[in-house]
């Protein structure tokens, strides 16, 4: 049984910063050296640029969204609008959420079972 092409397609960022998708992959079959077991991609849309961070739990992911958020604003000179991911629960913590909310940051949640609508980072990973 094949499956049939993805038709839909995922919001269009005008600027740089616009939209950020991001997605934890792992746990890893083989740890890293340093003792790492999932990778964090993130993607800035418009530019096709991403960041690669390795991450022991999943649970770090707040933590490497806001290094990243300070290295890309620094950089760039923008804010980050939006970001889109699937709906894991590294996503869907308290002080993900608040962090979102105080920084202004929308969250976009793409619906269980569609991976294709974050496909930019999913075809990283």
């Amino acid at each position: 049984m094949t499956k049939k092409p993805f038709v839909g397609r995922s919001a269009i960022a005008n600027s740089l910063l616009d939209l950020n998708h991001i997605d934890v992959y792992g746990p890893l079959n083989t740890p890293t050296r340093g003792g790492y077991s999932y990778f964090i991609t993130l993607i800035d849309y418009q530019s096709q640029y991403g960041y690669v961070y390795l991450i022991r739990y999943k649970s770090e992911a707040f933590g490497t969204f806001w290094e990243y958020r300070l290295e890309v604003e620094n950089q760039i000179g923008h804010k980050i609008k939006t970001i889109q991911s699937d709906r894991g629960g590294e996503y869907l913590s308290g002080e993900f959420i608040d962090y979102l909310k105080e920084n202004e940051i929308l969250s976009q949640w793409t619906p269980p079972g569609i991976p294709q609508l974050n496909g930019v980072v999913e075809r990283r990973n």
